[in-house]
């Protein structure tokens, strides 16, 4: 190092090594491969690299002479590199890079798929998060009127609630954007889900107001429904069931209009259980009996599962202790016959607690 001239730094000692033979039999393409790994805070999972590099024949072989010239090293699956060499390589300008926008685009289509909360093949966001994260980060700064751009950010959102609940940075971005932009209210809504499953129900209803409000001056009914569903089981969580009752309400009427009845028998459930709450039994009791009219007779079977559970626990309400062990019984025989885990654990525990009165 000393004998070429170059300054003693470690830009000079990172340059040798990019000019050395070894790096150079790599190929043209080499440098901006070495860019992308350095982009991603975790580097590049190595179990990914025939997705994010299918046009680099020698992947694999360029991956290990990285580790050898020591710009590169291996931790927990990643391939990936020290913090100041991150700082020289990544690109300037990532937009620029052809390499990076396209795995850009293979991540925004993988996160595209439909996301369910025991979908298998989702679970990849568990720990790719930290780097999409960044991805999202740095281009919803350089892009921010890129549709795509803001449509993964709110799919990233749903896979992180259903995989690996926790808070975003992303939050400032979402929320400075202007009222009008396209995409605000679906990221507000997204958003507002993913602070509800961490626990901080008044974040999220400030935040899913916010996207009733935006969607309503749009004049978008089904998500104006959609988002009064979720207010009115936030307000009862937060013990504003009056509140709640009133948005239910009005979310259920939107959706019958729409003809929705799934999404109508989904609302007069959140109704019933926010007028138990106030102790309007009765009619907490005639809101799930409707729920189960209008639900379609087949393939429905675990709403109509849930609501019998709510005819359980309003009868235990009334003091009915027959008839709410009979609604549990119920509940419990559909969930046996579709091995629903969660839900069997949940029936037998109020099973035992009617047990005890």
């Amino acid at each position: 190092m000393l004998q070429t001239g170059h300054n003693k730094s470690l830009a000079a000692a990172i340059e040798l090594s990019l000019a050395s033979p070894m790096f150079q039999e790599l190929g043209p393409d080499a440098r901006e491969l070495l860019g992308v790994v350095a982009f991603f805070p975790q580097g590049v999972n190595e179990n990914n690299l025939d997705w994010l590099f299918p046009t680099t024949s020698n992947r694999t072989d360029v991956i290990d002479k990285f580790c050898i010239l020591s710009l590169t090293h291996r931790n927990d699956g990643f391939v990936t590199m020290l913090a100041p060499l991150r700082d020289h390589l990544s690109p300037k300008d990532p937009k620029s890079s052809s390499l990076l926008c396209a795995i850009k685009k293979c991540y925004f289509t993988w996160m595209s798929y439909p996301n369910k909360p025991n979908s298998r093949k989702a679970r990849w966001i568990t720990s790719e998060d930290v780097n999409i994260e960044h991805l999202l980060d740095i281009f919803t700064t350089i892009d921010p009127n890129s549709g795509d751009v803001w449509v993964a950010c709110a799919n990233f959102m749903e896979h992180l609630r259903h995989h690996k609940k926790r808070l975003t940075t992303l939050q400032p971005k979402i929320e400075g954007l202007p009222d009008n932009h396209n995409s605000k209210p679906e990221c507000l809504f997204q958003l507002s889900s993913l602070v509800y499953s961490v626990g901080n129900f008044v974040e999220s209803k400030r935040l899913m107001s916010h996207a009733s409000n935006l969607w309503r001056e749009r004049g978008y009914n089904n998500s104006v429904a959609q988002v009064l569903g979720r207010l009115s089981n936030i307000n009862r969580l937060i013990g504003l069931p009056k509140e709640g009752i009133k948005q239910a309400k009005e979310a259920s009427e939107i959706h019958e209009r729409l003809g929705d009845t799934m999404a109508q028998a989904r609302c007069l459930d959140n109704l019933a259980l926010s007028l138990r709450d106030d102790n309007q039994l009765d009619a907490a009791e005639e809101a799930v009996f409707r729920a189960i009219a209008v639900l379609p007779k087949k393939g429905q079977e675990y709403r109509v599962c849930e609501f019998h559970e709510t005819l359980g626990k309003i009868y235990r309400s009334k003091g009915e202790i027959e008839k709410a062990i009979h609604h549990f019984e119920v509940a419990l025989g559909i969930t046996s016959s579709f091995d629903w885990h969660d839900r069997l654990f949940w029936i037998h525990y109020k099973l035992v607690e009617l047990s005890h009165n």
